[in-house]
């Protein structure tokens, strides 16, 4: 896996208006045992998926000592990349993510919680995405924090939201919460997965609140279900 850089873009913001936000539910915060969540298969997904319509200025890396292959993806309604799984684990400090289990430890998120505090990689599912430079500009296509992903690997499907953001050109990570429920070994030091991850976020869409992963699951799977009909 990568060496990650040990520096994270600066926190975002204050939260965006949601165009597609879902009332406060039940907290959502119990890690996932696993995936398939919602009614839509990853095969149906997937297959939505198989050529890309690349919507960045070139590709990014997997790793610092990977060449760039990996393109970003435009669908209607969605943009996606097909990349391996590198593990997320800070935020608040937990007994799975810590300095001391995690060497690129960093006690922050670019988003946070509803109550102000980091998200918890441990037991909420997110994903990292890039920071934004010449390569892609997130926001641009409708990303933001707190947005929904679809994951896809060996034929499960896992909701996530949009929780960090990381080095400007490389792409593929997610929270230990995320690997764990796909089957991914979770250690943010020895874990992750090499290849056959698929992400798929969805445009324009924001769970409320952010760490509620039952909204993300609701939310997600009304989503897929508009992406395959709408690709």
């Amino acid at each position: 896996m990568r060496s990650r850089t040990l520096t994270l873009a600066a926190v975002a913001g204050a939260a965006l208006l949601a165009t597609a936000a879902l009332p406060a539910s039940a907290s959502g915060s119990v890690t996932p045992r696993s995936a398939q969540e919602g009614s839509v298969s990853a095969a149906d997904l997937l297959a939505k998926v198989t050529s890309c319509s690349q919507i960045s200025n070139g590709k990014y890396k997997t790793d610092d000592e990977t060449s760039a292959t990996i393109p970003v993806c435009g669908k209607n309604g969605a943009v996606f990349w097909k990349a391996d799984m590198d593990i997320d684990c800070d935020g608040q400090v937990t007994g799975k993510c810590n300095g001391n289990a995690d060497p690129w430890f960093q006690n922050d998120t670019a988003f946070h919680q509803s109550d102000g505090k980091p998200l918890r990689a441990e037991s909420l599912p997110y994903v990292v995405v890039p920071s934004t430079s010449s390569i892609w500009k997130y926001t641009s296509y409708g990303i933001k924090g707190g947005g929904v992903v679809a994951m896809i690997y060996n034929n499960k499907v896992e909701y996530a939201v949009v929780g960090d953001t990381g080095p400007t050109k490389i792409i593929g990570e997610a929270s230990y919460a995320t690997a764990k429920a796909l089957g991914i070994d979770p250690d943010p030091a020895t874990g992750g997965a090499d290849s056959g991850v698929t992400y798929i976020l969805f445009k324009n869409s924001q769970v409320s609140p952010i760490e509620s992963h039952s909204a993300a699951v609701s939310l997600g799977d009304s989503l897929a279900k508009q992406f395959l009909q709408n690709n």
